[in-house]
């Protein structure tokens, strides 16, 4: 087992209030590893934690918030192959029971045992170390850009999206939404070659970026709008952007929505039309193991490109500066990262 070095965490200790602090690493207990934090992201979910409007039961104070992360292994406690130490890694946020029928179904953001998560009720990156379960790590090639694999995490909500929307070659595909999970979701669909990858956002700014990534037509969400398309996945997170997704499909086409709108939003998708069109509605919260080895794997093949997402790089210290320019709707700020 090797040593790490002391540094620094930031710690929530209630909403609106935070302190970074003094970081000893502590040694990885039976079944654990300890990583040496490369990077770790800040996204909307670390906003609701430090303004206190996440859902109760989503969060435990005092808290180290991140929840999307990478790094490198530098210990691992008993039980745990001595030959992860040194490899580049991520590592899932769930930390699922393994034992109830949804998780031996591979299902485990279903959990029945309750909801725990790096970053929001157990310990998470925005540290010098993590200690969590390795069973939740996967290891990168050697050759790996951890600054890139920082977003795996929200890479891997896309995946299971993906794996839902099951796309087929030749296919007409959508993205409703720009921010970092709808790139995400047309580099996904990209890789399944579709005959068409039409992107609707609100705004124009990441027209050339959709385009670089595969998509082969961008609009507005103004502009006139394709109703034909055989798969769509919705990122925006809004009700409005959910109706517009389902506009977008043909007649049994699918959907898969991973945003989250506000709770008793009224203008979100109409029944009746799901019914009438039969469509195909799925949903994704969270990614399971399947969907992280997905993510890991088109990341190690190149498939995957997360680097022209991050605008910002800072250190800890400058976390509440970097909360502030996430909710700020600036579309010059797009993934910003904390650098311990």
């Amino acid at each position: 087992m090797s040593s790490a070095v002391a540094g620094s965490a930031v710690v929530v200790e209630a909403p609106g209030k935070h302190r970074v602090v003094p970081h000893e690493p502590v040694s990885p207990g039976p079944g654990e590893a300890r990583v040496r934090v490369h990077a770790v992201g800040i996204c909307g979910s670390d906003r609701e934690v430090y303004q206190g409007n996440r859902p109760e039961g989503y969060v435990r104070y005092p808290l180290t918030p991140g929840h999307e992360w990478s790094g490198v292994v530098d210990a691992v406690g008993d039980g745990v192959p001595a030959s992860l130490a040194g490899r580049k890694v991520v590592g899932e946020g769930f930390r699922n029971c393994q034992v109830c029928e949804r998780c031996h179904a591979g299902d485990t953001t279903l959990c029945t045992d309750g909801y725990e998560e790096t970053g929001f009720t157990q310990p998470g990156a925005m540290a010098t170390t993590l200690v969590l379960p390795a069973r939740l790590l996967h290891t990168l090639p050697e050759d790996a850009d951890l600054t890139a694999a920082a977003l795996l995490e929200p890479a891997a909500c896309i995946a299971a999206a993906a794996l839902k929307a099951e796309a087929r070659p030749g296919e007409r595909v959508g993205v409703v939404g720009t921010g970092t999970l709808g790139m995400f979701a047309v580099q996904f669909l990209a890789a399944v070659s579709p005959a068409e990858l039409v992107v609707v956002g609100s705004r124009g700014e990441r027209k050339e970026l959709s385009r670089q990534f595969g998509g082969t037509d961008f609009r507005l969400r103004t502009d006139v709008l394709p109703d034909d398309l055989d798969v769509v996945i919705e990122t925006a997170g809004s009700a409005s952007a959910a109706r517009t997704a389902a506009s977008l499909l043909r007649r049994g086409g699918r959907l898969v929505l991973t945003g989250i709108p506000a709770a008793g939003a009224a203008e979100g998708l109409d029944p009746t039309d799901l019914v009438v069109r039969q469509l195909e509605v799925r949903t994704v919260f969270g990614a399971a193991p399947d969907a992280w080895a997905h993510a890991v794997r088109m990341f190690g093949a190149g498939l995957l490109d997360p680097l022209p997402l991050v605008t910002h790089q800072v250190p800890l210290e400058r976390f509440a500066e970097a909360i502030e320019w996430v909710g700020a709707g600036d579309p010059a700020v797009g993934k910003v990262l904390l650098r311990p």
